[in-house]
């Protein structure tokens, strides 16, 4: 690896490598199954939920501070642009959009690189703002890799070692080296969330990583990418760029797709789409279970793990995960792989097993005219 060097804004590149590039961080979705921690006003990435006293969307831009410096875009929800700003104090105001309503993560992510293609960006690449991640070292050395084999002209997405067979992720059928670029690989086909006997013969072959749904790429190849498969789409992003004024007018005609069905699978079917292996840790902290899981590591097993003031929890011969917010004194006794968060105005008692499940509250309470709760 080349030394380090000095880059234009103060912040270190590493030989020169990753100056010009821009790290673009999508802050969106309410996390429903982490409700009632997370909801639409207060997602799960304005949360610390690892107890270090830093949020996710704090740990996301922490990790890419060495490789992005100050070149930082968050792409967000209107009604999270304060909380953002609060948040990230070192961001300039013109480096945080705002979506006046969710169009999925191709608009999201289109409309940055149609900022950054006209602010004369290299490269960019896609971190969502929730996830939580192990290993800064070999994380930034595969987004190095990763930001060589975009210079190139291909769209590249880091691809996670699979810790077992998960039908909770999409995978990453891996093709072969790519010639001149070492350490990527041509993406094959990226396959959608499998059954777990499907999931164990992926891990047989050793072929297929996670799909963690993170893009680097350079914002004029993207949205060329975007313009072959839908031409109207991507114009209608790059005219937004142009005349930011005309945000009212044009985002509600935008198409509600992922990035991952409007560009990648397309352009992995042509053969223009390389992976980079990514051997850190990486958790979506998608429900309390994985939540747990994450906290405990490092743990003795059969314990209660707390996130917040443990002392408000009291157990007796239990395991699980405790999030104790509302003040009262939590009493666990005698229940194994509970999960039990108490807010203010709601309490969740569940398992870990069925964890997965709590999406189904939030679902009911809209049903029911209860919002204020979601």
């Amino acid at each position: 690896m080349c030394a380090a060097t000095e880059g234009p804004d103060g912040q270190q590149d590493r030989g020169g490598s990753l100056a010009g590039f821009w790290a673009v961080i999508p802050a969106g979705g309410a996390g429903t199954r982490l409700w009632p921690l997370s909801r639409a006003a207060s997602p799960k990435f304005l949360h610390d939920l690892t107890g270090t006293g830093r949020t996710l969307l704090q740990q996301t831009t922490d990790r890419l501070a060495p490789m992005a410096g100050d070149r930082v875009m968050v792409v967000t929800g209107r009604a999270h642009r304060a909380a953002v700003a609060a948040q990230l104090p070192g961001l300039s105001p013109d480096t945080i959009l705002a979506e006046p309503s969710a169009r999925d993560s191709m608009a999201a992510i289109g409309w940055a690189a149609a900022v950054l293609e006209r602010r004369g960006a290299e490269v960019m690449g896609s971190f969502a703002a929730d996830h939580v991640i192990g290993g800064d070292a070999a994380f930034a050395a595969a987004v190095e890799t990763a930001v060589g084999a975009a210079r190139e002209g291909w769209l590249v997405t880091l691809g996670i070692e699979p810790t077992g067979p998960s039908s909770a992720f999409g995978y990453i059928r891996q093709g072969e080296e790519l010639p001149g670029l070492p350490g990527a690989r041509r993406v094959a086909a990226f396959v959608e969330k499998p059954s777990v006997a499907v999931a164990e013969t992926y891990l047989a072959s050793g072929e297929y990583r996670w799909n963690a749904g993170m893009f680097v790429v350079r914002p004029s190849v993207l949205l060329d990418l975007l313009a072959e498969q839908d031409p109207a789409f991507a114009g209608a992003l790059r005219a937004l760029a142009a005349d930011p004024t005309s945000l009212e007018e044009v985002w509600p005609t935008l198409p509600k797709i992922a990035i991952d069905h409007a560009v990648a699978e397309p352009a992995a079917d042509v053969g223009r789409v390389a992976t980079v292996p990514g051997d850190f840790g990486w958790d979506d902290v998608g429900d309390f279970d994985s939540l747990a899981t994450l906290l405990a590591a490092g743990e003795s097993a059969g314990a209660v793990t707390v996130l917040g003031e443990e002392s408000r929890v009291q157990v007796v011969d239990a395991t699980g995960l405790v999030v104790p917010g509302s003040g009262r004194t939590v009493a666990v006794v005698g229940l194994e792989d509970v999960v039990v968060v108490d807010t203010d105005d709601a309490l969740l008692v569940t398992t870990r097993e069925r964890a997965q499940e709590v999406k189904a509250i939030v679902a009911a309470l809209k049903e029911s005219g209860r919002a204020d709760l979601t």
